[in-house]
């Protein structure tokens, strides 16, 4: 649930940082005091990107609230986002949450062949469903792409059953992505509509079907070898696309969504930029690396270039593997546990950023900008 999009507060500036902290944890609260506890479960760092482009197309910063302690913050308050943005991210991380317990129910992934447990996340998916469109239509937007998409994917995903690969009537892997890329295009440019900024709604749409690229294609790459033991179904494996040929689709993406972000009347930036462009590379290379291949085109000494292959590490079971993931929740994801950062850790488990100062690495995100550590550094 948690996102392609995860930051490392050490090569992010404090101030971004800290920003970025107060849209998760508005959205963490504003799930819950509008539908319970339990639907925190469904907070999502890329759902939350439609906070950031609300704020980032806003003059000033939106209105902050002051929340108590919370052991994610070391049991000290905070100020926090409360915003129309955050609670379109809430309705999107409910629909996006909705449609992957649903994906996971129609395929029998693991635990969800179990009859009671599919007849259980059916029922959750359907009221979390409920709970987003509800969301939804207070604040004008239409979520059809996104209550759409789970059904279009899973069309999509039987069509090979039906046509060999490679013939006219089996998916292409661009054809696989669109559901996706229109679920991410609709969320993003709603934002210009939430922020009175109608002229930013075309490149946000490119920026939202590039991030939408990105993140089918990544998840596709990081599932990969477990798709292939478990025989689940996947995209890759299903269109017989490569890993260097997935590379080359998802530098392809980046950069369209970079040259979308550019396009943006942005008056505050920033942490867009840092997570639309600096963070959804490291993303990439991430899943590359851990797909067994670095990919190129990144420099030595590239933050977002992996030093070397880890062995993996074991997931041990039982009461330990329990309480790490129990904790992973509560923690919204920040607490990772070893045998998971293969796949899932922090920028700063996967790659070594210790040699890497706040200012060497924020200047391109926000050269000057208010609460940005490079002010004053010399940066261009």
């Amino acid at each position: 649930m948690f996102g392609i999009v995860r930051p490392c507060r050490h090569v992010m500036c404090k101030g971004l940082y800290a920003d970025w902290m107060g849209h998760l944890c508005g959205l963490c609260l504003a799930l819950r005091d509008e539908h319970g506890h339990l639907s925190r479960l469904v907070t999502n760092y890329d759902g939350l990107l439609v906070s950031v482009l609300t704020e980032a197309q806003s003059p000033t910063s939106t209105s902050r609230r002051r929340a108590g302690p919370c052991a994610l913050r070391g049991f000290k308050g905070a100020d926090v986002v409360e915003s129309e943005g955050v609670r379109l991210a809430a309705s999107v991380s409910l629909l996006l949450a909705a449609g992957k317990v649903s994906d996971h129910v129609a395929d029998g992934d693991g635990v969800y062949a179990r009859r009671p447990v599919a007849a259980g996340a059916t029922r959750l998916a359907g009221r979390w469903s409920s709970a987003g469109t509800a969301m939804a239509g207070t604040l004008g937007f239409d979520p059809t792409p996104l209550t759409a998409a789970a059904d279009r994917q899973t069309l999509l995903e039987r069509a090979p059953a039906q046509a060999p690969p490679g013939s006219s009537a089996a998916p292409r892997l661009r054809e696989l992505t669109g559901p996706t890329e229109d679920a991410v295009a609709a969320a993003f440019a709603h934002t210009a509509v939430l922020a009175g900024k109608p002229h930013n709604r075309e490149a946000l749409e490119a920026a939202g079907r590039g991030f939408g690229k990105l993140a089918h294609l990544i998840d596709a790459v990081e599932d990969l070898a477990d798709d292939r033991e478990s025989g689940a179904y996947n995209p890759l494996a299903a269109t017989r696309t490569g890993l260097d040929e997935a590379r080359r689709h998802c530098d392809a993406a980046h950069a369209e969504l970079r040259a979308a972000v550019d396009e943006l009347d942005l008056p505050r930036p920033g942490l867009t930029r840092a997570l639309l462009v600096r963070e959804t590379g490291s993303a990439v290379s991430r899943a590359f690396a851990t797909a067994g291949t670095h990919g190129t085109g990144h420099p030595p000494g590239d933050p977002g270039a992996p030093p070397g292959q880890r062995p993996p590490k074991q997931d041990p079971g039982g009461l330990l593997s329990l309480a790490c993931a129990v904790l992973t929740c509560c923690t919204c994801g920040l607490y990772r546990p070893a045998w998971d950062e293969d796949r899932e850790g922090s920028f700063c488990e996967r790659f070594d950023c210790s040699g890497y100062d706040c200012c060497g690495n924020c200047c391109s995100c926000c050269p000057g900008e208010d609460g940005c550590c490079c002010d004053g550094c010399g940066c261009d």
